[in-house]
Formats: structure tokens, sequence, C-alpha cells
């Protein structure tokens, strides 16, 4: 579609007053990163992003590590696009993502920094990897594993019920990291069903994860999942789709923060997902660079919860199973050991 609408895009953004040019990103690693670098190094004041999260995450990569960096615009054209949701930028039409550059409207959004080690001796971290960025969410646990475990073909037939039919499978395969998350006000150690830290309000598709998130406060939105059964894991996704109930569960820690830092605790590696892809492993240290690139936004929409209530039915659907289940004890229960530390 975007290459379909690619002449009255740019005829958009020369109507806002920029002189324009396209570089088509190639399955060379790196291709948009290394574009959005070499644009924004030969003095470019807008780089437009045009493709999914993943696309985004390379040219925000591309351009955050600069002293100087140009705003940036999305056009979504991928098979998941959570930050346009955040942005309130149209995903289905790429042409009227284009016209909000029209608006004039603009947002100065955190990012994620993330600095990796390789593992050490006596559990310490030893030598550093290279940094990272992030623009909206980092995620552990079994269920962090969703985005890259689901093909993207099955992405592009079937979008988020996609999600919805792997999600369901690996919901019945919860396995806890034991791992050491320190941060601001705080710590927390042992073992983990799943850990978030969010940007934005919009994750897989919902606005209710994180219904108190704000986009440029230099914060993260925290979010431990303490080790849970199926049953409990369940309840947890029911209170998210009834508007944000489970931040006052008590199997879940809900912090906002500046810094984190995950220790892994026995040894084994602890998979990290970046805005839906694979980004290395634990141990890492996440830092919160606020206001740090300037986004074209869809101000006005902003703070309205626009997820299809088809999509809402269809995860409702799933977890009254699971809670049918729940009811005929086919759910094991919660060992004593899993209570509160």
């Amino acid at each position: 579609m975007v290459k379909r609408d690619m002449l009255n895009i740019l005829n958009v953004y020369e109507q806002a007053g920029y002189e324009t040019s396209t570089f088509a990103t190639t399955p060379t690693p790196l291709s948009a990163q290394k574009e959005a670098t070499r644009a924004a190094e030969a003095g470019f004041d807008l780089i437009v992003a045009a493709g999914g999260d993943g696309t985004i995450n390379e040219v925000v990569n591309g351009i955050a590590p600069l002293k100087k960096r140009p705003k940036m615009a999305i056009i979504p054209a991928g098979t998941t696009n959570d930050y346009a949701r955040a942005l309130k930028v149209s995903r289905d039409d790429p042409l009227e993502a284009a016209k909000v550059i029209l608006k004039n409207q603009t947002i100065k959004m955190d990012i994620g920094k993330i600095q990796a080690f390789l593992p050490g001796e006596n559990g310490e971290a030893g030598e550093k990897k290279p940094v990272r960025y992030f623009m909206n969410i980092a995620a552990l646990g079994t269920l962090s594993e969703l985005t890259y475990a689901v093909p993207s073909a099955m992405k592009s037939l079937y979008g988020y019920l996609a999600y919805l039919v792997k999600g369901a499978e690996l919901l019945t395969r919860l396995k806890p990291v034991s791992a050491k998350v320190s941060f601001d006000d705080g710590e927390y150690e042992g073992d983990i069903s799943m850990i978030f830290l969010a940007l934005t309000n919009s994750v897989a598709g919902f606005e209710t994860i994180v219904p108190d998130a704000k986009l440029d406060d230099g914060k993260f939105t925290l979010l431990i999942v303490k080790k849970s059964n199926l049953w409990q894991i369940a309840q947890l996704v029911s209170q998210v789709l009834k508007g944000g109930a489970h931040i006052k569960n008590p199997n879940l820690i809900y912090k906002k923060t500046s810094k984190v830092r995950i220790d892994p605790l026995n040894g084994d590696p602890i998979k990290v997902n970046l805005d839906g892809e694979y980004g290395g492993d634990a141990p890492m240290t996440f830092d919160n660079l606020k206001q740090h690139i300037e986004f074209v936004a869809n101000i006005e929409a902003m703070g309205t919860d626009d997820t299809t209530d088809k999509i809402k039915e269809q995860f409702v659907e799933q977890v009254e199973k699971l809670e049918a289940k729940g009811g005929h004890h086919d759910l094991p229960e919660e060992p004593a050991e899993q209570a509160d530390k």
C-alpha cells in the first residue's frame, strides 16, 4: 500500500514544506538503521519510517546515539504497529498517516537505552555489549517470546488473531525465570513469570496494560508478574481487559522508574524482547532517555482507547475458556513457596 501511494505521500510532505527523497531498505542487516544514521548526519530535518515496529526500532537505533537528532514520523506498514497506536497515527491508510504532518503537532518521546553484559565470574556482569535502544516495550519471560514465535506469514494473514492463538498455546507452558530486578526505589528477587518495561500505553494492541502511561516523563512503567500458575495468569489478563484493575493484583509489581537492572540468578540466559523482536539476553541495564526523539503525532487524538471490540472479544473468549478449566480444577494450585517475599 505504501508503494501504491508513494507519490501522494511524498506530495503531502512537500505540502508541509519538506524536500523529499526515498530509500528502500534491503535484506542487508541494519539497512534502515544505517540509512537513518546517514540521513541524520547529512543534515535531514525529518526521517519518515514506513514499516512496522521493527523498522521504527531500527531507525530509532540509527539516530538515538547522535547529538543532533532529526524529527521522526511514521507510516505504519508492518504486521504490528503498536507505536502508531500510541501516536494515534492511522494504521490502515498510509496516506492518512502521512497527513498527520499537516497538523504540525509533535511530541518529544522518551527512548529506552539498553546496556547488555556478557556473563562474568561468580554471577557478576562481565564485558559490555554494544548499546541498543527501544521505543516501546522490553519484555522477558515465556510470553515475551510471543511476537517472534508467530510466523510472519501468519501475522500477515491473520493479524492479531495470530497472537491470540499463539498466546493461548504459550499460556499452557509458562516457565518462570529466576532473576533479580532492581529499580529506582527498590528491588525484587525470585522466580518471575513475566517482566514488561513499557514506554507507551500500547502493548500488544491494548492500551489498558499501562493505563497511566506518560510518553515524555522520563519514566518507564515496570510490570513484574511474580511466579504464577495458569489460573493466576488468566485472572490477570481478565483484569487487564476490564479496564486496568490488574495494577492492584497482589501477584503484580507495578512501578514507575527511570532505571532498571535485570540479572539472572541461576546462570541461565534470559531472552529479552525489544519492540517485538529478539534483543539479546540479560544481564541488562535499562535507562530512560527523557524526551530524546521528537515524533510527529496526532496529539489531539491522544488519550482515547481505540482497542477494537473484535480483538478484545477474542481475548475475553480465550480467558473465559481458561477460567472454565480452572473451575474444573484442571489447573495447578499455587504452591506454598509462591507466597510473597
